[in-house]
């Protein structure tokens, strides 16, 4: 038997925060400064979105890892931040985060009926996020409230090692009964998300303006000027260049094009490995 490359996509593997759910990924990074805030060390919410995308246990982690921070840390308890302290972080960060993160459940404009023009085109719709199940559980039961239901979600801790390792997104193609890698796309808002894509062999789509990166609500990214708008484009295109997406759009929106240019490239024989 022959390797048989496929030749059109199956499945679309979407984060949740910033891609399909709360525009500029406001839930996750707030909470971050408020846990953060009632152990008397100050984060910044530019701070607080440096790592988003990966596990919570290491965004706290990374988090404590930058100097500024550690510092902030010894200052207020008189040594660096240990593993131990991270956990204390962790389970403060938690129940503020299952308790505000319905404050930021909106799906982002335009996302349903993209989601639904993808299904017609016979796509399934895998999901995964950075939060644990315990949060995505909420997420999960807000977005069906608001009409969106993934074919399958995966957590950060159902996996042996959340992103930018690739289990997270593998786990959809098991699940959903995908042929092929190759037959997959994963859109994300953020670098370790991009990682998680590139490392499962999978086409990767960054978002520029929904998610954590630009991190504007929708109306001020609507309000913001074209020149502006141009100019945080060109930096989060260059903050994403070393996760190598295969493309760059601006929010979910603009993915049902990138899809026929996938399909269109995997009828000619292309492969996201090879790109």
């Amino acid at each position: 038997m022959q390797y048989q490359q496929p030749s059109h996509l199956q499945a679309v593997v979407l984060d949740w925060a910033g891609t399909v759910v709360d525009f500029g990924s406001f839930a996750p990074t707030q909470i971050f400064v408020e846990a953060f805030a009632e152990f008397g060390v100050a984060v910044s919410l530019a701070e607080a979105r440096g790592p988003m995308g990966m596990g919570k246990w290491d965004h706290i982690r990374t988090l404590c890892n930058e100097p500024e921070i550690a510092e902030r840390y010894r200052a207020a308890f008189g040594r660096l931040p240990t593993d131990d302290d991270v956990t204390a972080l962790y389970e403060r960060f938690m129940p503020l985060q299952i308790e505000k993160i319905a404050l930021h459940s909106a799906l982002i404009p335009g996302a349903l009926s993209t989601i639904d023009a993808l299904r017609d085109k016979g796509l399934k719709i895998g999901s995964c996020s950075g939060y644990p199940a315990v949060v995505m559980e909420k997420v999960v039961e807000l977005a069906r409230q608001n009409g969106y239901v993934a074919d399958h979600v995966v957590a950060t801790d159902e996996v042996p090692n959340g992103r930018p390792h690739p289990a997270q997104a593998l786990a959809n193609v098991i699940a959903l009964g995908i042929s092929d890698v190759a037959a997959c796309v994963k859109v994300d808002d953020t670098w370790p998300g991009i990682l998680e894509g590139r490392s499962a062999g999978m086409w990767t789509v960054a978002l520029t303006c929904s998610g954590n990166a630009l991190g504007l609500t929708y109306d001020q990214f609507r309000d913001l000027p074209s020149d502006k708008l141009a100019e945080e484009r060109a930096r989060i295109i260059k903050m994403f260049e070393g996760s190598r997406p295969h493309y760059v759009i601006d929010t979910i929106v603009d993915l049902p094009a990138v899809i026929e240019d996938i399909n269109a490239r995997l009828a000619r024989g292309e492969t996201p490995q090879g790109c």
